[in-house]
C-alpha cells in the first residue's frame, strides 16, 4: 500500500471517527430496527440445535466437587432435520416455462448444487428461526449464497416481507503479531422506494466480543465499494424464509420462531431425564459394603501413614475375600440397587410424545417403537398433522425459491450473463416430492373413477397422478394419442386419405 492511498485511509478513519461510528453489538446500529432480545433468543436456538449444554457439577461419596459432561438427546437437530427432509430433497424440481430461461437457470442451479445445499439449510432455517438467500456473481456465474439467522438483521418491513436488511459477515487478520477482529455490515435498502442501493461498512476491533469502530474498506476488501447503486430490479436482491406461525415472542419482530422455540422446557424435561438415567446405568454397577480391615492405607517411605481410601483398588469391578485373622471371616454385603429402567423410558417417551405435540406433527414421529408395518394409506392417515404442517411449509418454501429465482435472472440481466425476460413468479413452478404422504395406487384408483364418471379430464388426471405442469401433461396426453392411432391398423386407402 503506498504513502498516498495511506494518506488517504488516515483521513478516511478520521471521518468515520467523527461520525461515532462504534458499536458494542450488531444492534446497536442505528438502522437496524430488531432488538437485541431477539438476537439473544437465536442465541440460544444455536445452543440447542449444537447440542451445547453446560456441564454437571457434583460431589462424590468422599466430598469432593466434580464435574461430569450433561447426557444429552440431540432433540434440536433431530427434528430440524426430519422435517427438512420431508419438505425439500434432490429431487425437487424448479422449472420456467419459457425454454430458454429455464435452461439458463437449470444450469445456474445445476453449477452451484443448489438443491443439495438449500436441503442442508433448511434445516438451519427450521432450528433456528428463519434464512435469507442471496444471488451474486462471481466468475461470471451467479451463485446463492445462504445467510442464517445469526447474521440477518432485518431493517424495514412491511406486513408481508422484509424488505430492507443488513447481513453480517465476520473476519480476523493479525495486524502488527496481534489478532484483529472485523465485521462487515452489507445494507441492502431502498431510498425512495424506487432506488436500490447496497452499502458496505467495514468495523474493527480488539475484542472478540464487540463490533469496535468503522474503518475503511480496504483494510480487508480491497475491491469492494462503500455504496453500490443497483439498477433495474423490481425486488430486494435477497428473499427471506421463515417457518409458518406467529413469532409469540416478540409480536412486533418480523423474524420467525424455531420450529421448538416453545418446547425448550419439554426438551429440557427429556434431557434432564436421559442424563439421570444414563447416570443411574453408570453408577448401577456392583457394590459393595466391606469391614474396616479392606481398608486400603499408603505409607511413605519412613513408615509413616499418608492416608487411608474408603475402597478396594480404583478400577476393580470383583473383589476377592481374604481371610482377615477372624473365624468368622470378612462378611461382603451386596449393595446393589436394580436400574429403574422401565421408568426412565417411560418418562422420556412421555417427554417425546408432549414434543410432538408442541411441534404440530403427528404422535409415533419420533415415539415410533418400530414393531408394526404400516400400509401407505395407513401412513398418511396417521400421519395427518405431519402433512398439514409440512403444507404450511412447502407453501412458504415455494414462494420463497420463487422470489430467489426473480432475483437470480434480475442479477444476471445486470451483469449481461442473460439477455432474455425476466419471468414473472407465475411463470415458475416448484414440484417438491410429497411421495411419503402419497398413497400413489389409491390415488390411480381415485382419478380412474373421476374420469370415468365423467367428473374430470385425462389431462387433470395425468397432471394430478404424474405430478406434472398442464403443459407437460398436455404433451404426455399427445404422446399416447400417437401411440393410439399407430397400434391401429389402418388400410392404404385409409392413409391415403388422412395420411399417415
Amino acid at each position: 500500500m503506498g504513502i498516498i492511498q495511506t494518506i488517504k485511509n488516515f483521513f478516511t478513519r478520521s471521518r468515520y471517527a467523527m461520525t461515532a461510528q462504534s458499536l458494542g453489538k450488531i444492534t446497536e446500529h442505528p438502522k437496524i430496527m430488531v432488538s437485541s432480545d431477539e438476537y439473544e433468543r437465536i442465541e440460544n436456538n444455536v445452543r440447542y440445535y449444537a447440542g451445547r449444554f453446560d456441564k454437571v457439577k457434583y460431589k462424590d461419596s468422599n466430598g469432593t466437587q466434580q464435574v461430569r459432561d450433561f447426557n444429552h438427546l440431540p432433540i434440536g437437530r433431530t427434528a430440524a432435520k426430519k422435517i427438512a427432509s420431508l419438505v425439500f430433497n434432490e429431487q425437487a424440481e424448479i422449472k420456467i416455462d419459457d425454454k430458454n430461461a429455464d435452461a439458463f437457470l437449470s444450469e445456474t442451479l445445476k453449477n452451484d448444487r443448489f438443491n443439495k445445499n438449500f436441503e442442508r439449510y433448511l434445516e438451519s432455517c427450521l432450528a433456528l428461526g428463519g434464512l435469507a438467500m442471496r444471488p451474486y456473481v462471481d466468475d461470471d456465474k451467479v451463485r446463492v449464497s445462504f445467510i442464517q439467522a445469526p447474521v440477518f438483521f432485518p431493517l424495514q418491513t412491511n406486513t408481508q416481507d422484509v424488505s430492507s436488511a443488513a447481513i453480517v459477515t465476520k473476519s480476523t487478520k493479525v495486524v502488527n503479531k496481534k489478532l484483529m477482529y472485523y465485521t462487515l455490515i452489507e445494507i441492502h435498502e431502498w431510498k425512495n422506494s424506487l432506488d436500490y442501493f447496497i452499502t458496505n461498512e467495514l468495523y474493527e476491533s480488539e475484542d472478540a466480543g464487540r463490533v469496535g469502530s468503522r474503518v475503511p474498506l480496504n483494510v480487508i476488501y480491497e475491491d469492494l465499494k462503500d455504496v453500490v447503486k443497483v439498477d433495474n430490479v423490481t425486488r430486494p436482491l435477497f428473499t427471506y424464509l421463515k417457518p409458518p406461525g406467529m413469532n409469540n415472542r416478540d409480536i412486533n419482530s418480523p423474524l420467525g420462531l424455531s420450529i421448538f422455540d416453545n418446547a425448550k422446557t419439554t426438551i429440557d424435561f427429556i434431557n434432564t431425564t436421559y442424563d439421570e438415567f444414563m447416570w443411574e446405568v453408570k453408577m448401577g454397577q456392583r457394590r459393595v459394603a466391606v469391614p474396616s480391615q479392606t481398608v486400603k492405607t499408603e505409607y511413605d517411605q519412613n513408615g509413616d501413614m499418608i492416608t487411608t481410601r474408603k475402597e478396594f483398588d480404583v478400577g476393580h469391578n470383583v473383589y476377592e475375600q481374604f481371610d482377615s485373622g477372624l473365624d468368622e471371616g470378612i462378611k461382603i454385603i451386596d449393595l446393589t440397587t436394580p436400574i429403574r429402567s422401565d421408568d426412565y423410558i417411560k418418562a422420556i417417551n412421555e417427554g417425546l410424545s408432549l414434543f410432538e405435540m408442541q411441534l404440530g406433527v403427528s404422535a409415533g414421529m419420533f415415539t415410533f417403537d418400530g414393531h408394526s408395518m404400516k400400509t401407505a394409506t395407513e401412513i398418511v392417515s396417521e400421519n395427518s398433522d405431519t402433512y398439514q404442517m409440512r403444507n404450511s411449509i412447502v407453501a412458504l418454501v415455494e414462494q420463497s425459491l420463487k422470489e430467489l429465482v426473480v432475483s437470480i435472472f434480475e442479477l444476471a440481466r445486470a451483469y449481461d450473463l442473460y439477455n432474455g425476460q425476466v419471468p414473472d413468479i407465475d411463470d415458475i413452478s416448484i414440484n417438491l416430492d410429497d411421495g411419503v404422504f402419497t398413497d400413489r395406487n389409491a390415488e390411480l384408483d381415485y382419478w380412474i373413477k373421476v374420469v370415468n364418471a365423467g367428473f374430470g379430464t385425462q389431462l387433470q388426471a395425468i397432471e394430478k397422478v404424474l405430478n406434472v405442469t398442464p403443459e407437460k401433461a398436455k404433451a404426455i396426453k399427445g404422446e399416447i394419442d400417437n401411440e393410439t392411432v399407430d397400434a391401429v391398423n389402418r388400410s392404404e386407402e385409409d392413409i391415403s386419405v388422412y395420411g399417415e
